[in-house]
């Protein structure tokens, strides 16, 4: 029976170094190298934990192009359509003002194939209504003219009579005053002479001429006097002829003005239509235009979205994809919130790309291969949805060249870099989950000062 719960070792009763096995496994000498490589390699790692370490902000982007009207775009249709014949091919080079492809109509009220045309007369017509009216107005202006030129005439005329109507009226009064001084002889005479008659000194004879004569005045008395009615009868006449005249010609003048007002209102309602349908027209004429998709700038077609012939879209639609020809490459990379202060316009950051082989040190820049210098030259700062911020970088003149083969749209990977610290900085700073140390380059600085 095994003496298992004992507390007797077996090791201490049994000596295995007598064994084969168990001289190749209990000898002591391992010990002793085992012990020289862990001081050797402890004092190895402390010099090495003294190494300068640059400090670096890693992030991972693509290449993009350095200006927005270089990107890669789609074409819309400002215009519901429907799609007729294509032009071109995925891949074909094209230039700016190249038609692509060639779209249909699809509302009704542009089915007409003559509507340009159409719109065309309509608006010559429209001109000439216009051309009418404008000689009316002409016309009636000339007719206010005349009847102003009239009605001045005709009141100086009428004036003129009541002038004349006036003096006569005077005129009569003094042939009446002098008819009336008359009867008073020819009535003193009569008496006189009917005294002298019953005196004896006049015969009958005469007091019947001075009683003739005396009635023969008297009737020239009246008859001025109707005279004299009749004269005051015609200053009235004249000034209801005054009167008259005024009203009848104001009554024309204003019915031409009325007609004047209708022919002008005409007038501008029929330029407002001439106006609409020249609008119109031109908007016919750009919309016939829109019928052909052209290039906006030359490029390379990526995709056709839209395809196929008969099918039918919506203004707006996408219809095909280009990449300009020209461009400039630069590289949209994104960093944290918490290494944003970090990163200025003008430092300098490494580039690896995808499908370029390279062997990267984070800590060494130096002895990295493969990888190709860029430079910050935009920084967003509004956050992305992705939850970090956007830095656009652009090929370092000092740098070697970018290769030439890259495209839009593969990735990369990107080191901003920083301080030169100590390793066991480093190693203390990400433990502890510091950020990198925060500084402001030199030409900030030397700004700073300046102010």
């Amino acid at each position: 029976m095994l003496n298992i719960s004992s507390h007797s070792k077996l090791n201490e009763k049994v000596d295995l170094t007598g064994y084969k096995a168990g001289k190749k496994v209990f000898h002591k000498r391992h010990y002793k190298q085992f012990n020289r490589f862990l001081a050797a390699f402890s004092i190895i790692m402390f010099f090495v934990l003294f190494l300068p370490w640059t400090q670096n902000i890693s992030g991972k982007g693509y290449l993009t192009t350095l200006t927005p009207d270089q990107r890669p775009q789609t074409i819309q249709s400002p215009i519901p359509g429907r799609i007729e014949k294509w032009y071109v091919r995925e891949g074909d080079y094209v230039e700016k003002g190249d038609t692509i492809l060639h779209i249909s109509e699809v509302k009704s009220e542009y089915f007409d194939p003559n509507l340009v045309e159409r719109t065309g007369q309509q608006i010559k017509s429209k001109s000439m209504a216009v051309t009418s009216y404008q000689e009316k107005v002409k016309a009636l202006g000339t007719q206010i003219t005349a009847l102003t030129q009239e009605r001045g005439l005709k009141l100086e005329q009428a004036k003129n009579k009541l002038i004349q109507s006036k003096l006569k009226v005077q005129s009569d009064s003094i042939d009446l005053e002098a008819a009336k001084t008359n009867i008073a002889i020819a009535q003193r005479q009569y008496d006189r002479v009917v005294q002298l008659q019953g005196e004896g000194l006049k015969a009958v004879t005469d007091v019947e001429e001075k009683r003739l004569k005396l009635q023969e005045t008297q009737a020239k008395l009246i008859s001025q006097e109707n005279k004299l009615l009749t004269s005051k009868n015609d200053v009235i006449n004249a000034q209801v002829e005054i009167n008259r005249v005024q009203a009848e010609y104001t009554d024309k003048i204003s019915k031409a003005q009325s007609d004047l007002y209708t022919a002008q209102s005409n007038q501008f309602d029929s330029e407002a239509q001439v106006t609409k349908l020249e609008n119109e027209y031109t908007n016919y004429e750009m919309r016939n235009s829109l019928l052909y998709i052209r290039a906006p700038q030359s490029g390379y077609i990526n995709k056709a979205i839209q395809s196929g012939i008969g099918e039918t879209f919506k203004e707006g639609a996408q219809l095909v994809g280009i990449m300009p020809a020209d461009y400039d490459i630069a590289v949209e990379t994104y960093v944290d919130p918490i290494d944003l202060p970090l990163v200025h316009v003008g430092e300098k950051v490494r580039i690896q790309f995808d499908g370029w082989p390279s062997i990267v040190f984070s800590g060494w820049p130096n002895v990295s291969y493969g990888t190709f210098g860029g430079k910050i030259v935009a920084i967003e700062t509004f956050i992305s949805p992705n939850g970090k911020y956007r830095i656009l970088l652009a090929p370092d003149e000092e740098e070697a060249p970018w290769p030439k083969d890259i495209r839009v749209g593969s990735g990369a990977n990107t080191m901003a870099l920083l301080e030169d610290v100590p390793i066991w900085y480093e190693l203390w700073r990400q433990l502890n989950g510091f950020p990198p140390n925060y500084y402001q380059p030199q030409n900030t600085s030397a700004d700073a000062t300046k102010k």
